[in-house]
């Protein structure tokens, strides 16, 4: 379990920041600890009692088990009590009268819990996950955020992302935090300050020199800390993004694993005939699908693993180079992402790719592990599915690690939890450890 002290120092200057400002926007990339920073922050003010309950906003998935996750990893957060608010109205309401110290909900809830608490908002502080989900003035969600927001004491918006559309996006989100101290109290002032629009008024561009006005003029509420500035050591980031499956996945799973035999919703039968074949198709029902024939066939079992890779998307704004396993997953990838570009053999591809053309190249390790330079296209690797390979893994990796890379790079394994994901996740680890002593 990590202690206070392994705290970064760019962290410790983040949990400074929310305890000095109160109310603030923390712009900061991926892989800069901002769950472990705000936890810290809160449970600093909790311990001097200047907050009692703590709201967290996020994605479903996020809100389901990454705040919680986070409070399991590290010593002095152990203690705090997290409490998920998701699921059924029953299920959200039973959380939400739970004795907890923070309280997590996905934000697709946020107009059903105003109407909920009314005027008696029990929250004196409220942490917005990825606030760019609240970057449109005419949604429910920030209508509904907007009338209690003033009741909170403390008020934190994180994101990587702020603007992932332009200037326009910025309003909303700081709004939340300030309620029109920086940017104006209407959306529309916002535009008529910033902006000029076409002539029918639909489209918006910013006056010269406003981008430099409008990061003036939030300057005192926002911390802005970029990947690049902060993670020097080491060089390659690694992260998990752990996912549950849903119950009916996760009972084929655990059932399939058990007997070596399931029957799937759509009434097909799958059997393993021995270890190997076991071994493989529950790395296939982790991703999210399995095979039912020799000729390719397959159903979709769950998409956690495809929610996950949105939700990466959403809150990276850069290229997105993605490992896949199996035909299924890049069809389900590719369903989910139109854009998505996958890599062949037409050297045109990795040109487009290293011009910042692509903004998510697919890729198979098997193809692509040796000899491909792609590290001026991105920073950023996901992998959806695992190999058993460690060479394929690390060459992989070293497609964007290597020399001429001018940024930290960061490998994001997306985990299904409790699956056998976690079993190869150990075994690569181990095999690098012993490779690291030959």
């Amino acid at each position: 379990m990590l202690s206070r002290e392994n705290l970064h120092d760019y962290q410790r200057r983040a949990i400074d920041f929310i305890k000095e400002k109160r109310r603030c926007f923390l712009i900061l990339d991926m892989g800069l600890g901002k769950t472990a920073s705000t936890l810290s922050a809160m449970a600093d003010l909790q311990d001097s009692m200047m907050v009692s309950r703590v709201l967290v906003i996020a994605p479903l998935r996020v809100a389901a088990s990454v705040w919680r996750q986070e409070c399991d990893k590290w010593e002095h957060l152990n203690h705090l009590r997290v409490s998920v608010c998701i699921g059924t109205e029953r299920q959200r309401l039973a959380a939400l009268n739970r004795s907890a110290d923070v309280y997590t909900i996905n934000r697709e809830n946020i107009p059903w819990l105003v109407k909920h608490y009314g005027d008696k908002w029990p929250f004196d502080a409220v942490v917005i996950d990825e606030s760019s989900s609240f970057k449109s003035a005419s949604s429910g969600r920030f209508k509904a955020l907007r009338k209690v927001m003033p009741k909170t004491n403390y008020a934190v918006c994180l994101t990587g992302t702020p603007a992932p559309n332009g200037l326009l996006d910025l309003w909303a989100q700081v709004y939340l935090i300030d309620f029109g101290a920086s940017l104006g109290r209407t959306m529309h002032g916002y535009k008529q300050r910033f902006f000029e629009s076409d002539y029918m008024g639909y489209k918006f561009t910013p006056r010269a020199g406003a981008d430099a006005q409008i990061h003036a003029a939030i300057a005192p509420i926002a911390l802005s800390m970029q990947a690049k500035d902060y993670l020097q050591l080491p060089e390659r980031i690694d992260l998990v993004e752990a996912v549950e499956l849903p119950k009916a996945a996760q009972q084929i799973y655990c059932e399939f694993e058990r007997d070596l035999l399931a029957s799937l919703p759509s009434g097909e039968e799958i059997e393993a005939v021995n270890a190997a074949v076991l071994a493989n198709s529950l790395l296939q029902m982790s991703n999210g699908s399995i095979y039912t024939d020799e000729r390719g066939a397959w159903r979709e079992i769950h998409a956690a693993k495809i929610e996950a890779l949105k939700e990466i998307v959403e809150t990276n704004d850069e290229p997105i180079l993605v490992a896949y396993s199996y035909k299924a997953d890049i069809e389900r990838i590719r369903a989910a992402f139109p854009e998505a570009t996958v890599l062949d053999k037409d050297p045109e591809t990795i040109a487009r790719w290293n011009r910042g053309e692509i903004k998510m190249l697919i890729a198979y390790p098997g193809s692509a592990g040796h000899g491909l330079n792609l590290q001026d296209g991105g920073a950023l690797c996901v992998w959806f599915g695992l190999t058993w390979s460690l060479e394929l893994y690390q060459q992989f990796n070293a497609r964007l690690h290597r020399q001429g890379q001018m940024k930290p790079v960061r490998i994001v394994h997306i985990i299904a939890k409790d699956c056998i994901d976690e079993r190869v996740m150990q075994v690569l680890s181990d095999k690098d450890a012993q490779q690291g002593h030959l």
